[in-house]
């Protein structure tokens, strides 16, 4: 009879267990003013930020077209920006200050700030839950 396989406690929504001490390969993703995080590798940021308890706005459902997800990098770097992101955010300002989490894959270690949350921007509900 083959080994059962070994089960973790799984943390955070994640999915992933947190093994104490013990290091991980999982890209880490820094939280301003949360925490830090193991986020599977290839993840959508904009997933991984919600299932790390941060109430991030993603009203389009990441179509994108609403440019609710943005965020700001702080360190670390990210996929290239696509046509559909850059026509969302429009603007030169905001294209070179913003990124939008439903169209980045998180990849290795990031630290971002997070623009929009629904606990101050006085809507009910963060949207439609993006796809993986």
């Amino acid at each position: 009879m083959a080994p059962r396989a070994r089960r973790f406690r799984y943390t955070r929504a994640l999915g992933f267990p947190n093994f104490g001490s013990e290091e991980t390969n999982l890209p880490k993703l820094t939280i301003e003013g949360f925490g830090t995080y193991d986020v599977p590798e290839g993840k959508k940021l904009v997933l991984a930020i919600e299932d790390s308890g941060v109430d991030i706005l993603h009203r389009c459902g990441g179509v994108p077209a609403c440019t609710t997800c943005k965020f700001e990098i702080l360190e670390g770097s990210v996929n290239p920006m696509t046509p559909e992101e850059e026509e969302a955010l429009e603007e030169p300002e905001l294209i070179e200050k913003f990124r939008l989490s439903c169209q980045v894959r998180v990849t290795s270690d990031l630290s971002v700030r997070v623009a929009g949350r629904v606990s101050t921007s006085g809507l009910d509900s963060a949207g439609d839950r993006p796809e993986d």
